[in-house]
């Protein structure tokens, strides 16, 4: 295992996805409706930094290597995010629950949902905790990490051929 790898991709994982996370807070996208989904870049974000730690490895590991190489980025990464998001919705925006809420009804209620309906969805939100949501983020950045390397894995593997590594293994 090349520990090195893993630790350096890693912390890149875990540095942009908070980074990111903060400027979502910080220019207020995450409490409006259609920004909001801007978010949802911390996926590409995972996906290029294990794509990336991978490709550094390819010519020194096998299949199995590689996909291990993946997860434990995402295991590493999720640490910082982790502490990222519990010092997001703890210190920097402690009513980031309620905000998320409020933007939920009004856009449910302008979609023209029951009114229990849009009740129970923002009830749900608002009593999500901080360590909840932050478990939440550090499962996709594994699974998503873990995802990837299996797929980018498959890809090394045929770009590099049987002179690289015969072993389709660890």
């Amino acid at each position: 295992m090349e520990w090195k790898t893993v630790v350096k991709w890693g912390l890149i994982l875990g540095v942009l996805v908070v980074l990111w996370q903060f400027v979502m807070g910080f220019t207020g996208w995450y409490a409006d409706p259609v920004l909001a989904n801007a978010f949802l870049l911390v996926v590409l974000i995972d996906i290029v930094v294990v794509v990336l730690a991978l490709r550094e490895t390819r010519a020194r590991q096998g299949y199995g290597k590689q996909v291990l190489t993946g997860l434990l980025v995402g295991v590493v990464g999720s640490v910082l995010v982790l502490g990222g998001s519990l010092l997001f919705t703890t210190v920097a925006f402690p009513d980031y629950f309620e905000t998320m809420a409020s933007m939920q009804e009004t856009v449910l209620a302008q979609q023209g949902l029951p009114p229990e309906t849009v009740a129970a969805v923002a009830a749900k939100t608002r009593s999500t905790t901080p360590l909840a949501a932050a478990l939440q983020g550090v499962a996709g950045t594994i699974v998503t990490s873990l995802v990837v390397a299996l797929l980018a894995a498959i890809g090394y593997r045929r770009k590099a051929g049987p002179a690289v590594d015969e072993k389709w293994s660890a």
